[in-house]
């Protein structure tokens, strides 16, 4: 883990998620909703996520690679204004 992880950012669990009751499932960073998911993209993350919920830094890996790289250019936009 400790190659994926080089910074240890990852055990600071910046990564939540909320089930729906629909199945769909959002993800956040840091509070803020950053990835939408239903039907079967949802399903397939709900039963990983059942699988890892034990392990804190593979959850937050596995959420962190399902929103892939969100954060590339716009993010100190909203900053200035």
């Amino acid at each position: 883990m400790s190659d994926i992880d080089k910074r240890n950012r990852l055990s600071e669990e910046p990564f939540t998620y909320r089930i729906t009751k629909k199945g769909t499932v959002v993800i956040y960073y840091k509070g803020k909703q950053i990835k939408f998911l239903k039907d079967r993209e949802a399903l397939r993350l709900i039963e990983r996520i059942n699988e890892v919920e034990n392990n804190i830094t593979e959850l937050q890996l596995l959420l962190a690679k399902i929103t892939g790289n969100f954060k590339r250019g716009n993010e100190k936009l909203g900053k200035n204004k």
